[in-house]
């Protein structure tokens, strides 16, 4: 019994490494090495790391201490995969092609695509369209909303490849767009940002997790070039 364990075991760690194949760690689950807050050079206290899990304390992030979390590195073509959980109404995301110029952009916001991340029922966001979670943030509604209840942990996927783009939660395709094509202008023009400049025109950036003054925390954060 002991040897057929052992091999089930065995055979689901060879799974779980297969699975992860050409991925690269960026949250070592220890430090916020590779890491900082946007405009700055490390990370603000409100950025906690704890067993493992990168966590957002809205009270540690006082006194300036907080702000989006943002990589050292730019990605171009890459697949994005992490893990994500949030607090009773509250609200995030995973911002990425982000130009990170903060005297001509004060927010990653300003420039990067936002994948929501939000307790859709007790956060008012979720009462907008195109505002709840897995949608790619005020551009497109997600085809389904596969999000798990608030406190347990979602798996957030996003893959951006010669302009292709999809954003995948908890193993189901939720979005699917072109990016930089004439539809994608027009989604802009329709939006909030369809007056920001620089807003989606970034093809090379950084990604970041957004402090949105609520309580959140990501972990399994690993990337691959695509």
């Amino acid at each position: 019994m002991k040897k057929v364990i052992v091999a089930a075991f065995l055979f689901t760690l060879g799974q779980g490494i297969h699975a992860q194949k050409g991925f690269k760690p960026l949250f070592d689950g220890k430090t916020t090495v590779g890491w900082h807050s946007y405009g700055k050079t490390s990370a603000g206290a409100g950025w906690k790391v704890e067993k493992g899990v990168l966590h957002f304390d809205p009270e540690a992030a006082k006194n300036g201490q907080g702000g989006d979390l943002v990589t050292n590195a730019e990605y171009e073509n890459f697949h994005l995969k992490l893990d994500w959980k949030v607090a009773p109404n509250a609200n995030s995301g995973i911002i990425f092609y982000v130009n990170e110029n903060p005297e001509k952009y004060k927010n990653t916001y300003d420039t990067g695509l936002e994948m929501q991340v939000l307790d859709n029922e007790g956060h008012h966001d979720g009462k907008i369209e195109k505002h709840r979670s897995g949608d790619l943030y005020d551009l497109i509604k997600s085809k389904s909303e596969p999000v798990k209840a608030v406190g347990e942990w979602n798996t957030a996927e996003i893959i951006s490849k010669k302009g292709k783009l999809t954003l995948i939660l908890n193993a189901v395709i939720v979005v699917e767009t072109t990016l930089w094509d004439d539809n994608f202008k027009k989604l802009i023009a329709g939006s909030k940002f369809a007056t920001w400049p620089g807003f989606g025109t970034f093809k090379k950036g950084k990604i970041a997790l957004q402090d949105h003054g609520n309580e959140v925390w990501y972990r399994n954060i690993m990337i691959k070039k695509e």
